[in-house]
């Protein structure tokens, strides 16, 4: 048995824009209701929901049955935690709020093997079919992605540096809390965010780094998939359910 290839990071690196979906209410359940809609991503956030270390497995058992790519975002950024998702299966992870290059560099070795980084041993877990991919030392490195999320203006304008660690592999802007480092709290699509996110986005275009953001606006996610994005989240579980369910209420009582 071999490890499979991470689509995710296979279609960034060959210039193919994939879509994703937020998925925050910690359930199995809820993540196959939506697993098979045409995603092309999944983000399982541990950083703003209740997710702990048994729902994020059950949701990649879930989403393994599907062409669709899990991405696993840790709440922050830390070696101790980065070991036991990767140990469940994680091909790809976001770490949130990173700041400097160094901070990147740290991720980056959270998620290799010594001697290239500090991530412990094991040779029988949920990653490596249980001991029984051939392959999986020699290639996990290579096929597991790692985002790196910039989240406030210094870290924006550090974002080329950051960008070209090695071994990052895409650079997500959060434009919430950009937004509120810059004093515009709850206002993530206010015009002055989006001035600061851009010319750095397209600097890290421009130098071959694949740029993502997460965005609520299915027409304002398009038109940067349009500018060179490269992974853009339209929406999330929760959002759906709730503005769904508002909707719904709305229309009958009216």
């Amino acid at each position: 048995m071999q490890l499979p290839t991470n689509r995710f990071l296979a279609s960034i690196r060959g210039g193919q824009p994939q879509i994703g979906l937020w998925l925050s209410l910690s359930s199995a359940f809820a993540t196959e209701s939506v697993a098979s809609s045409g995603f092309d991503w999944m983000l399982i956030d541990t950083e703003h929901s209740p997710n702990d270390l048994n729902s994020v497995m059950a949701q990649l058992q879930v989403l393994a049955a599907h062409p669709v790519t899990p991405i696993v975002r840790p709440d922050w950024n830390d070696a101790v935690l980065v070991k036991r998702l990767l140990d469940l299966g994680a091909p790809g992870l976001l770490f949130p709020m990173v700041q400097t290059p160094a901070e990147a560099e740290a991720a980056v070795a959270a998620t290799r093997y010594p001697p290239h980084g500090i991530r412990g041993v094991s040779g029988c877990t949920r990653a490596n079919a249980f001991g029984r991919m051939t392959d999986y030392f020699s290639r996990v490195g290579d096929e597991t992605a790692v985002i790196v999320q910039v989240e406030t203006r210094a870290a924006v304008e550090q974002s080329l540096e950051i960008g070209r660690v090695s071994g990052v592999d895409g650079v997500f802007f959060g434009p919430a809390d950009i937004a509120a480092d810059i004093g515009l709290l709850g206002k993530p699509t206010d015009p002055a965010v989006w001035e600061l996110i851009r010319p750095a986005a397209q600097k890290l275009i421009k130098s071959g780094v694949a740029v993502g953001t997460l965005v609520f606006d299915p027409a304002f996610a398009k038109s940067l998939l349009s500018e060179g994005f490269s992974f853009v989240a339209c929406g999330s579980d929760a959002v759906l359910l709730a503005r769904g369910a508002d909707r719904l209420a709305a229309t009958v009582r009216g």
